[in-house]
């Protein structure tokens, strides 16, 4: 039986973060694999870096979500900006849409492409380009969209097909309607068509019943996580089977029903908004919004492995995205807003330091 746990007003000791210094921490996790006394920042007074992938070289490829700029970090400093994806003009603090995740190709040494969803005035799609002839091409179209809720998260599998995690658009109905592309996990071939073996024929939909999903990777035997934000009560880690049923609307958090599968794990809303994540050697790394924090939660064949754990509590605010780097580093993308943001990276410790 999969051991569920349920996160609620847990306090933790935090320190100041200065831009371009060590991170400060008390107590750090000691299930974790990187040293979070000792971010580096790649790069400040950024505004909503959503998207975050690397290429096989090491550089890092950055999402603006407001204006739709593909940024290439190759170091520090200022990045090259490879080109711009059109997307909806903001419509105040709470809008959602814009360009949002990224993924690179798995194949990317011989195809050399890069794939990112973004909001359009119609729908929310995905598209794929190269950096040498930037000219997305759409592959996957019609999801719905909305001011939020619109999900974005992009990433190749174990499998080789690409996942796309989208929102239910403000509308819970579209997440507990098998027609509808919202409220849904995607898996698709690398061009957009629907693979052979997907649980519903001829159907895009991987897992149904999410209300927003911003989060998903996979352990090392080849399970899949996801992480979704809750309404008013629970947030959660969800372990992820093909063809099942996740339960929004009809329900948030543990519901207990056997049409539906539990979470692994709940939060309050206020310890988490969990977004991006990223699994190593398996922990999982939870980028939490409104929590202000980095979730860490061992995971085992598709359970929890042991009690999660926060780091950088408090330290850089809202925290957006998380990946891992080629050569091992920890990634964070903020999401603070009004230019506030930041890029930091955090190194793995030696077997020598553990």
């Amino acid at each position: 039986m999969r051991r569920k746990l349920t996160i609620v007003g847990a306090a933790f000791t935090a320190t100041i973060l200065g831009i371009g210094t060590a991170v400060a921490q008390d107590e750090p996790a000691q299930q974790t694999g990187f040293d979070f006394e000792d971010g580096q920042t790649i790069a400040q007074g950024l505004s909503i870096p959503w998207g975050l992938a690397f290429l096989p070289n090491g550089h890092a490829v950055v999402a603006d979500r407001n204006s739709g700029a593909v940024m290439l970090y190759k170091g520090f400093g200022a990045p090259e900006v490879v080109g711009g994806i059109s997307v909806p003009a903001q419509e105040g603090p709470f809008d959602e849409r814009g360009l949002l995740g990224l993924a690179v190709s798995p194949t990317y040494e011989e195809d050399g492409y890069i794939y990112a969803y973004h909001s359009t005035d119609e729908d929310n799609r995905v598209v794929r380009f190269t950096i040498e002839d930037f000219d997305p091409e759409p592959i996957i179209t019609g999801i719905p969209s909305a001011i939020n809720h619109n999900g974005g998260r992009l990433a190749f599998g174990p499998d080789g097909k690409l996942y796309v995690s989208t929102g239910d658009a403000d509308d819970t109905d579209n997440a507990q309607d098998l027609e509808s592309l919202g409220g849904k996990i995607l898996r698709a071939e690398p061009d957009g068509t629907v693979p052979e073996d997907n649980p519903f024929e001829g159907s895009l939909v991987y897992s149904w019943g999410h209300r927003n999903v911003q989060g998903i990777d996979w352990d090392s035997d080849g399970d899949m996580y996801a992480t979704e934000f809750g309404q008013d009560t629970w947030d959660e880690l969800n372990h992820i089977e093909a063809g099942a049923n996740y339960g929004w609307p009809v329900v948030e958090g543990t519901g207990g029903e056997a049409e539906y599968v539990d979470p692994l794990v709940t939060w309050a809303p206020a310890e988490a908004s969990p977004s991006g994540l990223e699994i190593v050697d398996d922990v999982a790394y939870i980028a939490a919004l409104r929590g202000e924090r980095l979730w860490t939660v061992p995971v085992d064949d598709g359970e929890i492995g042991g009690e999660p754990e926060a780091v950088l509590v408090g330290e850089i605010g809202r925290i957006r995205t998380v990946e891992v780097s080629p050569d091992g580093w920890l990634w964070l993308a903020t999401s603070n807003g009004s230019g506030g943001d930041v890029l930091i990276r955090f190194p793995q410790i030696s077997e020598e330091e553990g």
